[in-house]
């Protein structure tokens, strides 16, 4: 009783936490992706025979099971990435089928389904930007952390720059007063660390940092700031006219027929017995397209018009709340098509944030 009442408890976020948790994003929201794109390009296939169904929510539960498991079993650090990307996968096969099990009637293809995932997929950004915060210095993640990159000496894969940052996280830890028994392990850690008898590998080469090198280059080169800003100011223009234009044609032809007003009948008929609610969420949405699309445009001609601040705070406030809030609707009504305008407005966000980081920090 007295070892659990003395025992640290306390969580220590495990070092490139973030990078784990971004692949595994990337890899949800490309499972996804390409798992609607498949099946709609292929009419919705079964896999089995009979009354046999084999859904591609087992395969996800697998892939999940599988990444659970190897953590458990493995103690190299490699492990982490594999399970990263196992587990983004997963989870997508898996949460694809959510419509069935939130049915009674296992509706696949049940609207609310898509925002659903949509909402879900939100929240583990919000949780990778919580985790891809710094967090203040302590002694006892710092060793965390030494223990873990101990793993690279023991498979020969310490090279001279991870070296150099082993010995500064032992540094901190020695320096600590406040905790000698930390110091004292910390300190036989760094002279280890320090011997001529640890193998130092030769660097990898690292092909990111050189494509990095050569894509900085063409931008300062080619992308200069009257450049970057015509091009972001056409880009935000060219979303806002499309936010505009579309829903407010949308919304005049469906009081009169017409070739268009086709469009918004074939959705109201593509639910069956459609209520009041839905089609009133159905105009409102538009509507809130409209505005937040007069946002987008503002934002280009103070972009223009060289009030650079304002255009980028406009600007930043409706691609936030239109990912945020507004493609939860556009989820439901547009299901899985949203996606082609949500990476545009996510490529307009960063675009934005890096023009305000570059140029106006």
């Amino acid at each position: 009783m007295n070892r659990y009442y003395h025992a640290v408890r306390r969580p220590v976020r495990r070092p490139k936490a973030d990078d784990y948790l971004l692949l595994t994003l990337l890899s949800f929201a490309l499972s996804v992706s390409l798992t609607r794109l498949i099946l709609e390009l292929t009419g919705y296939p079964q896999l089995g025979s009979g009354t046999l169904h084999i859904a591609h929510m087992l395969w996800g539960g697998l892939l999940l099971f599988i990444a659970a498991l190897l953590p458990l079993i493995f103690a190299n650090r490699w492990v982490y990435w594999v399970e990263a990307v196992l587990a983004g996968v997963g989870v997508g096969l898996f949460i694809d089928e959510g419509g069935k099990f939130i049915t009674q009637s296992n509706d696949y293809l049940y609207p609310p389904a898509a925002p659903i995932v949509y909402a879900f997929f939100l929240i583990c950004v919000l949780v990778y930007l919580q985790i891809n915060r710094p967090l203040s210095r302590h002694p006892r993640a710092e060793l965390y952390a030494a223990l873990e990159m101990m793993e690279d000496v023991l498979d020969h894969d310490l090279d001279a720059r991870e070296r150099a940052e082993l010995e500064a996280r032992l540094c901190y830890v020695v320096a600590q007063k406040d905790h000698p028994e930390l110091a004292s392990l910390g300190a036989k850690l760094l002279d280890y660390v320090k011997g001529e008898q640890i193998y130092i590998a030769p660097p990898p080469p690292d092909y990111l940092k050189r494509l990095q090198a050569k894509l900085l280059a063409l931008e300062a080169r080619y992308l200069d700031r009257a450049r970057f800003r015509a091009l972001l100011a056409l880009g935000l223009g060219a979303m806002g006219l499309a936010s505009v234009v579309i829903p407010g044609r949308l919304i005049a032809s469906s009081l009169e027929p017409g070739s268009i007003g086709s469009t918004f009948m074939f959705l109201i008929e593509s639910v069956k017995n459609p209520t009041f609610a839905f089609v009133y969420w159905f105009f409102l949405l538009q509507v809130i397209q409209g505005l937040f699309g007069l946002f987008l445009m503002t934002g280009a001609v103070l972009l223009v018009t060289g009030r650079e601040r304002q255009a980028l705070r406009s600007s930043y406030f409706a691609l936030l709340v239109y990912l945020t809030m507004v493609n939860l609707l556009m989820f439901y009504y547009y299901q899985f098509s949203t996606i082609i305008s949500a990476i545009i407005q996510f490529v307009l966000l960063l675009a934005v944030l890096y023009y305000r980081q570059r140029f106006l920090s």
